[in-house]
């Protein structure tokens, strides 16, 4: 019962950030740094996201060739400006070969 209850605090909580969000007054949401703000944070936090997906298993730091392999395929299709889709399909097959070839 304390699951349910922890999922519905957080559910609030979510909601609660969305209607502040949303209630911001306008000055507040053109100030440069705002702005400037809003632009930098996902992309910070997607990084670190990828970081740690990449380079952490159960808390230790370690390198896996095939998951870096299918970081390094995204990236080649994401500068080619490959759509989203192709992106991950080309980072999973890339992945899949890998780990197919190397056991």
């Amino acid at each position: 019962m304390t699951l349910w209850w922890t999922i519905a605090l957080v559910c609030a909580g979510c909601y609660a950030l969305k209607l502040a969000g949303l209630s911001a007054p306008r000055r507040v949401l053109d100030h440069p740094l705002v702005h400037r703000f809003a632009e930098l944070v996902p992309v910070a936090l997607l990084a670190a996201l990828i970081g740690v997906q990449m380079f952490a298993e159960q808390g230790n730091l370690v390198f896996d060739l095939a998951r870096t392999a299918g970081l390094a395929a995204a990236v080649v299709a994401l500068l080619l400006r490959a759509p989203f889709l192709a992106v991950l399909a080309s980072a999973a097959v890339v992945t899949a070969l890998v780990r197919l070839f190397t056991g």
